[in-house]
C-alpha cells in the first residue's frame, strides 16, 4: 500500500484592512483628505506617480507582520492604478518617495521612534510629521531628508509658532502651516493646492464674478447707450457728441446704431 503525501503551501494573506477605523479623528480625516486630493491634481499628468493615504505597505513578500501604514505618501516610478495595498515586490522593489505622518496622542510614539527607522531602510527620501493639535511637534511640522543613509533635518521658515513653510525637494513642493492650517503650495507660482470640492467652489466662484461683471458691463453700456441717444435727441451732432463724452464717432455711432 502506497501512501501519498501532499505538503500544501499555506497561502500567506496581505489584508488590506486591519478592521480599524481609517483615521481616528475628522481633522486626521480632513488632512489625509486633503493632501491624497491636492497630490493626485498635482501630478495627474504623471502616469508614474502613485499617490495614497492610509494604506498598508508591504515591505517582505512572504511575512505579513513588515508591514507600515502612513498617513500619506508618495511613490514615484510606478504605474498610477488603484491598489488595494502596495506591495514592495510586485512593484519592482520601489518603494514610497515620501511619507507624511499626522501625528496624535495614540501615534506619537510611533511617528518618532518606530516609523523613521523603517522608512529610512526603505530608503524614503523625505519623512515629514505635522501635529494639528500643536501638543507633540514644536515646530509642529518638521521634516528631515535621507542623506548618506541617515535623516538630516529639513530647515523650517518660521514665521511664528503655528505658521512656517518647508520645502520638499521630493514633491517640488513647499509644505505651509497659515495659522496651524497644513497646505501645499507650488513655488514658482505661489499657488496653494486645492481638494476636488475647492477646485469647484473656486471655479464657480470665478464664474459667477465673470457673470457679475458682465452684467455690471452691460448695465453701464446701456446707460452710455441711453445718454447718448438724449444728446442727440437734443440737436447735437455725431461729431459733438463724440467730443463731449470722450469717444470716437465710430464708438458713438455703434452704440446708438440701434436708435440711429
Amino acid at each position: 500500500m502506497t501512501i501519498l503525501t501532499q505538503v500544501e503551501q499555506v497561502e500567506i494573506k496581505y489584508p488590506s484592512s486591519d478592521g480599524e477605523p481609517m483615521a481616528e479623528s475628522d481633522i486626521t480625516r480632513d488632512y489625509m483628505t486633503y493632501t491624497v486630493e491636492a497630490a493626485n491634481l498635482y501630478f495627474q499628468g504623471r502616469s508614474d506617480v502613485y499617490v495614497s493615504a492610509n494604506s498598508f505597505i508591504y515591505y517582505e513578500e512572504g511575512n505579513n507582520q513588515a508591514v507600515v501604514a502612513p498617513d500619506f505618501y508618495v511613490v514615484f516610478g510606478v504605474v498610477k492604478r488603484k491598489r488595494d495595498n502596495y506591495k514592495v515586490w510586485e512593484e519592482g522593489g520601489i518603494t514610497p518617495d515620501f511619507v507624511l505622518e499626522i501625528t496624535s496622542a495614540t501615534t506619537q510614539t510611533k511617528d518618532q521612534e518606530t516609523k523613521p527607522e523603517i522608512y529610512r531602510a526603505l530608503g524614503v527620501r523625505e519623512y515629514f510629521q505635522y501635529d494639528p493639535s500643536g501638543d507633540y511637534l514644536n515646530p509642529i511640522l518638521q521634516g528631515v531628508r535621507l542623506v548618506n543613509n541617515q535623516y538630516e533635518p529639513i530647515p523650517a521658515n518660521n514665521i511664528a509658532f503655528d505658521t512656517l513653510w518647508l520645502f520638499s525637494e521630493v514633491l517640488g513642493l513647499e509644505l505651509h502651516l497659515i495659522s496651524g492650517e497644513l497646505r501645499f503650495r507650488v513655488p514658482e507660482t505661489g499657488e496653494f493646492l486645492k481638494t476636488h470640492k475647492e477646485e469647484q467652489q473656486a471655479r464657480l466662484a470665478a464664474e459667477s464674478a465673470f457673470q457679475q461683471s458682465e452684467q455690471a458691463r452691460l448695465a453701464a453700456e446701456s446707460a452710455l447707450r441711453s445718454l447718448l441717444t438724449q444728446l442727440l435727441n437734443s440737436g447735437m451732432n455725431l461729431e459733438q457728441v463724440a467730443q463731449m463724452m470722450n469717444l470716437s464717432t465710430l464708438e458713438v455711432r455703434q452704440l446708438v446704431a440701434e436708435n440711429f
